[in-house]
């Protein structure tokens, strides 16, 4: 029995390169986690978390649901490739193992069994064997028939565009292309030899052996499928297939409780080479409309893996989260961006002592905080000040000579800046004795969730009116007006916020769906994130969004962020208006005394006790 021979050596060469390449740059990226995310690594390894993270790893990177879910054709030629090719491998082990008794054999040997096991009857059940190996691999070359036709025609995929691929991943494709055409090739011109062939490989061989010569040709074949196979595994860690093995330690860190932050890390740098560069969040970037291109993702992440990241392409993003939504794994871009930005801003030194020094206020149950652009939009602040007083809520506003939150310093990168306004506004709230922080900014929102330490609630006003109305201290009337609902980044995908806003607009009138809503809502092209966007350039952006949004007639355009309405007023014939405005024109005091007695403790009302005299 033939074990060897010296064609193994390619595949053997690269094998081994590979491994050695990934335990190099899991053990680097490990290592570098800091004293806390080492310590959540190796409590989630002894725990069921590692379980959990297993079954996502089958789900996701060997059966593809997310992309499965997004689009069930891209869906299936990811798997065909992923999860064919692993059963392949697995069942070759086992077939191998069947025919040697032994419990281990070389890496080689399965991957080339056909070539060394010729005879049917050293392998218990060979001919179900044969079929099904032949099965699997007509699945895998299915994969292959698409992503060719991907790479010719994207649209068939529902794809504008697709990924521009550099020399590198050019030959990195082409390998992964040649594998299993070339073990068809090579599997079918044995089994001509030796008529030990599927229902597949035997027919091909037979086709063959009619014009081929099969007995010279076989050999040869067998050395190409072995350079294919070696070549391929050492373009891998250079190329964008290195996604492969780094995604699979991706799902491991984030169920140990691992995640991003605005601080470039080693999580962070998994995360870059977790990136396919599949090509899914190109169409999602709505800077294409403004003629801006090569700036998703997909080219940010390679940049920074080239070591060629430039200033201007790390602005480039409106941090809208739309390609983050998309995203089969899930990829936190922004946070990766905002990091990346702190490398090419330039800090500026202030004190803040322009701010309202931390002195006693008077005390209140709801701290609101406008927001800069809520100051910049009047008509928000007054009706949220109107819905405040008419629901008797005992309330301080304590921005009301402006303050900022910090997100736009963080969303440039300055997150040392950002920090010393957190820390004052921190003080402040906490001053307040507040049990409740109320927003009308998605924008402030965001940063306040996320950036700040406060032990209280944190909600936007359309969370806040929704719980008045659940409690009946809001009384809105049913109204006949459309509305048509934009869904704002920050408070939507960035948020997690999609009901709330509709449920009060459900009660106020009859909301007009869009096919971009929610997780798929678009920027209103007026973002911060992207602060060299020239004023045509938004223009564009905003316009296209208000076409969509209007095209049903709405009586109004509604929407939750006074970025969005002030970005939109401009463009749109149809009135624009945020939804605590809808909410000021329509309420009125339906609630009765009780019920608005029953509620001061959880939602911070003031009752006025006033005696009733006849």
């Amino acid at each position: 029995m033939r074990n060897y021979d010296p064609f193994v050596l390619p595949f053997m060469l690269g094998f081994l390169f590979l491994v050695v390449l990934i335990i190099y740059k899991f053990a680097q990226w490990l290592i570098r986690l800091n004293m806390r995310e080492k310590v959540l690594f190796r409590h989630g390894m002894l725990s069921r978390k590692f379980l959990h993270a297993g079954n996502e790893v089958f789900m996701e990177s060997l059966i593809h649901r997310k992309m499965f879910k997004a689009n069930p054709l891209l869906g299936y030629m990811h798997m065909s490739l992923a999860f064919g090719w692993f059963l392949l491998i697995v069942l070759g082990n086992v077939e191998s193992r069947l025919h040697t008794g032994a419990h281990l054999n070389m890496p080689y040997f399965p991957i080339f069994l056909k070539f060394f096991v010729t005879e049917k009857e050293t392998i218990p059940f060979y001919g179900g064997f044969t079929n099904l190996m032949d099965f699997l691999l007509l699945m895998v070359l299915s994969g292959v028939f698409l992503a060719l036709i991907k790479r010719m025609t994207s649209r068939i995929f529902g794809m504008r565009r697709t990924t521009n691929l550099k020399v590198g991943d050019k030959i990195a494709l082409i390998t992964l292309w040649l594998i299993f055409p070339l073990r068809l090739f090579a599997e079918s011109l044995t089994a001509a030899q030796h008529h030990n062939g599927g229902f597949m490989t035997e027919n091909v061989g037979q086709f063959l052996a009619a014009f081929l010569p099969t007995d010279q040709l076989s050999y040869p074949a067998w050395w190409l499928y072995s350079i294919s196979l070696g070549a391929f595994f050492v373009a891998v860690p250079f190329s964008r297939y290195m996604h492969i093995p780094a995604e699979i330690l991706l799902i491991y860190l984030r169920h140990f409780g691992i995640h991003s932050t605005k601080v470039y890390s080693s999580f962070s740098e998994l995360e870059v080479y977790s990136c396919s560069r599949c090509g899914v969040c190109i169409d999602k970037c709505q800077l294409h409309t403004a003629d801006i291109h090569f700036n998703t993702p997909t080219y940010f992440f390679r940049a920074i893996r080239e070591r060629s990241l430039s200033g201007d392409l790390t602005d480039a993003c409106l941090l809208c989260d739309r390609c983050t939504a998309a995203c089969p794994v899930e990829i936190n871009t922004t946070a990766i961006r905002i990091a990346k930005r702190a490398t090419f801003s330039t800090s500026f030194k202030s004190d803040f002592s322009y701010l309202p020094a931390n002195h006693t206020r008077r005390k209140a149950d709801v701290a609101y905080f406008a927001g800069c652009m809520t100051h910049l939009t009047p008509a928000i602040r007054k009706a949220m000040i109107a819905i405040l007083e008419h629901a008797k809520v005992k309330y301080h506003f304590i921005d009301e000579q402006g303050i900022c939150c910090g997100r736009p310093l963080m969303m440039t990168g300055r997150l040392e800046e950002a920090q010393q306004l957190v820390r004052k506004n921190e003080a402040l709230i906490k001053g307040s004795g507040a049990r409740i922080l109320l927003l009308s900014c998605p924008i402030c929102l965001k940063a306040f969730r996320e950036d700040y330490h406060l032990d209280i609630r944190i909600m936007h006003h359309s969370e806040y009116i929704c719980e008045l109305m659940d409690r009946q201290i809001l009384q809105i009337p049913a109204g006949t007006q459309l509305f048509s609902f934009h869904d704002p980044c920050e408070l939507g995908r960035g948020s997690g916020i999609f009901d709330q806003p509709r449920k009060i607009l459900s009660e106020a009138g009859k909301l007009v769906k869009s096919k971009f809503e929610k997780e798929n809502s678009f920027c209103c092209g007026g973002s911060l994130g992207h602060t060299s966007l020239s004023q045509a350039q938004r223009n564009i952006i905003t316009q296209e969004v208000v076409n969509e949004l209007t095209k049903n007639n709405p009586d109004s355009l509604v929407t939750a962020c006074p970025l969005c309405k002030k970005t939109f007023t401009r463009w749109s014939e149809v009135p624009v208006k945020d939804i605590a405005e809808i909410v000021a024109e329509v309420i009125s005091l339906g609630s009765t005394q009780s019920d608005r007695e029953q509620n001061t403790n959880s939602l911070g009302i003031k009752v006025h006790e006033k005696q009733k005299r006849k």
